[in-house]
């Protein structure tokens, strides 16, 4: 009789375990706008952890997925397209920009044929792999903004210097 009621809270931690997985992806994939899924060929627990170090450093985030528990989370998401590409051992890095989960995720696959992008999904529009490339080789919000002041800020500098040379040629004359 004992042996049963460990068997039952044995069960019951592995379906509590299951539902926070699954309560854990579905919030992922309910608040994030852009998720890609890669295809882990055996990438080393090292590799694992420097890949997941360089998604975070980026403001994104990766977990390796369980297929069947992350189907499950799919339901009812703006991703649930992404249930046709969870298949073998998956992970997904997502990010609520549409660039930052794919950018370290894009050079490690690069760089290691462990890893192979499958896809992903954009703003509920499904992407195939190129376009996930594509979108790691844009420049972030942070560069672009930087860039744009700048830009910005040439102008005033030239105008500065021509009110100054404007200004010392009148009183030379």
């Amino acid at each position: 009789m004992g042996n049963q009621t460990l068997k039952k809270r044995s069960k019951k931690v592995k379906r509590e375990q299951k539902q926070q997985l699954i309560t854990e992806y579905a919030d992922v994939f309910k608040k994030a706008n852009l998720v890609v899924v890669a295809l882990n060929k055996g990438l080393s627990m090292p590799e694992t952890t420097a890949l997941r170090n360089a998604v975070r450093a980026d403001g994104a985030g990766y977990k390796v997925a369980k297929n069947r528990l992350a189907k499950l989370a799919l339901v009812g998401t703006p991703c649930e397209p992404l249930k046709d590409l969870l298949k073998g051992p998956t992970a997904i890095a997502y990010s609520e920009d549409e660039i930052s989960a794919s950018r370290a995720v894009a050079k490690t696959a690069k760089t290691n044929e462990k890893l192979e992008i499958v896809g992903g999904i954009m703003k509920g529009e499904l992407i195939d792999a190129a376009k996930v490339k594509e979108l790691a080789s844009l420049p972030s919000l942070d560069e672009i903004r930087g860039k744009l002041v700048g830009l910005l800020q040439a102008p005033a500098g030239q105008l500065a210097r021509l009110a100054k040379a404007y200004s010392e040629k009148e009183q030379a004359a």
